[in-house]
């Protein structure tokens, strides 16, 4: 028998150091390029800033983004953004169409 596991069921208080670990982890690796994440999982930085104001964030999305990538998105675009190929444009069309609508 298999048993079921459900994200709801874990702490806040986990999920919550998990999400800083992962967000630290980002802002470390400026290597891994948004859209290298939305082709292989259909999210990215943005996204989590999104999600973090989705969650009840109180900040404009300027600052969600800012949080998230450690500093002013267009410093962090000037800094870190590489031009987009018709590949990766083309793998995060396909990578978004299995999120369900959402990402």
């Amino acid at each position: 028998m298999t048993e079921e596991y459900e994200i709801a069921d874990l702490d806040d208080a986990i999920a919550a150091a998990a999400f800083r670990r992962l967000v630290r982890h980002l802002q470390q690796r400026h290597d891994a390029q948004n859209i290298d994440l939305m082709g292989l999982a259909g999210f990215c930085r943005n996204c989590l800033a999104d999600w973090i104001r989705d969650a009840g964030f109180e900040g404009d999305k300027a600052e969600a983004r800012a949080l998230i990538h450690g500093m002013p998105f267009a410093e962090w675009k000037d800094k870190y953004q590489t031009e987009a190929t018709s590949e990766q444009l083309a793998r995060m069309e396909e990578s978004l169409k299995k999120n369900g609508g959402s990402h």
